[in-house]
């Protein structure tokens, strides 16, 4: 696949990340490593194989810390109180052009970061099918940590973030990594400030709103998003579980190995 544009990706990393302590303790989320090396480094190295830049970090907790020269730093200095759509907005005046949105607890394998790029629609969000087996590793009930996905037959999003009643409402688990065209990014940003406007995001404050609130209030008003599915190639990292895993590590190193 060639990737004819150059897209700005905006890393959101301004959690506290509660569920990994004490590794969390003196350090952002995303710079906790395995064998020795960060999630942010991991990311970074699959990212800079494409035309990306400029690459921006959204922080908070410690923000100081993810200062570097390959990144251009953004702070949340709500991070405490607020969740990944008021991360995201910290940053509005980057939310310009062609954009790569992507969680700093997170690594892809390059050929997912190509499928996403590769993408024509104006809103694509990576999509794992092979979820279930992965999830089962991570929770004991594969119910406990995830949610409803439910695609269209023509590769459209139909629902998101929703609670699951069983595995028959979920097609697919949502990653964390998704692209939106000029187009997509003016329409994210309609959505956000008409919710904005009426004080709340389905049902929530905009401060405790999910980017997949966001997504599904986009769907709810018949913007298209679109699915680019894959089949594992990702880990997450976001507990003290899945930072002393063995699959963690196998499947680091699958991406390594890609």
């Amino acid at each position: 696949m060639n990737i004819k544009k150059t897209y700005k990706a905006i890393i959101l990393a301004a959690g506290e990340g509660t569920r990994l302590r004490p590794y969390t303790l003196d350090r952002p989320k995303c710079l906790v490593e395995v064998d020795g090396v960060s999630l942010l480094d991991r990311q970074l190295s699959i990212l800079t194989t494409e035309p990306i830049a400029p690459i921006i970090i959204i922080g908070g907790y410690l923000f100081p810390m993810l200062q570097r020269p390959e990144l251009e730093l953004r702070v949340n200095p709500r991070y405490a109180e607020t969740n990944m759509v008021w991360t995201l907005f910290s940053a509005e005046d980057d939310l310009q052009g062609d954009v790569l949105i992507c969680y700093g607890d997170i690594v892809y394998s390059r050929a997912i970061l190509k499928a996403v790029l590769a993408s024509d629609a104006d809103i694509a969000v990576a999509i794992d099918l092979d979820w279930e087996a992965y999830w089962r590793m991570r929770n004991e009930n594969p119910l406990d940590d995830a949610e409803t996905l439910k695609l269209g037959t023509d590769g459209r999003i139909l629902e998101i973030g929703q609670k699951p009643e069983s595995l028959a409402d979920i097609d697919g688990q949502y990653m964390g990594l998704m692209k939106f065209s000029a187009k997509g990014m003016d329409l994210l940003k309609k959505t956000f400030h008409g919710a904005k406007l009426l004080g709340q995001l389905r049902g929530k404050s905009l401060e405790k709103a999910y980017m997949t609130d966001l997504l599904q209030a986009m769907i709810d008003l018949n913007i298209r998003v679109d699915a680019v599915t894959v089949n594992g190639g990702w880990v997450e990292v976001d507990t003290v579980g899945d930072l002393e895993s063995e699959i963690t590590r196998q499947r680091l190193e699958c991406i390594e190995n890609d």
